[in-house]
């Protein structure tokens, strides 16, 4: 099982104790997780050749995950192009951020944290009852 993990390159930085959490959620379920920002930097004149190497990464993924703390552009492409592949939308979202209705419209799960620890707690018990069990 593999999840492609949708975040902005600047709210990566902000959100590290989040998905450090999320990291820890998914292994203990034996979840493999990508961050597509993590293993790709942004380079200039090079965001046509990123797109496409990320919507070649979310076809190999079992289901995506939205951190929509902080809203770009690029998670919306990449929700648009999950959902077009009929592939299940994780809804990330710290409580005192603003909502996305479009992004939370389109996705099948929403998990709504207050702290890292509240996410990991939340991800593990919809990661418990969501996947198989063997």
């Amino acid at each position: 099982m593999k999840a492609y993990i949708s975040i902005d390159y600047t709210g990566r930085k902000k959100l590290n104790k989040e998905i450090i959490a999320l990291g820890m959620a998914l292994g203990s379920a034996n979840v493999e997780q990508h961050i597509f920002v993590d293993k790709n930097p942004l380079e200039e004149g090079q965001e046509s050749e990123l797109m496409h190497k990320a919507l070649q990464e979310i076809d190999t993924c079992n289901f995506l995950i939205l951190e929509c703390s902080h809203l770009n552009v690029t998670s919306c492409i990449e929700a648009g192009y999950a959902k077009a592949k009929r592939k299940p939308i994780v809804y990330l979202q710290n409580e005192s951020a603003t909502i996305s209705p479009v992004l939370s419209g389109i996705s099948n799960f929403h998990i709504f944290y207050n702290s890292p620890k509240d996410l990991f707690d939340q991800m593990s018990e919809f990661l418990k009852n969501i996947l198989p069990q063997k």
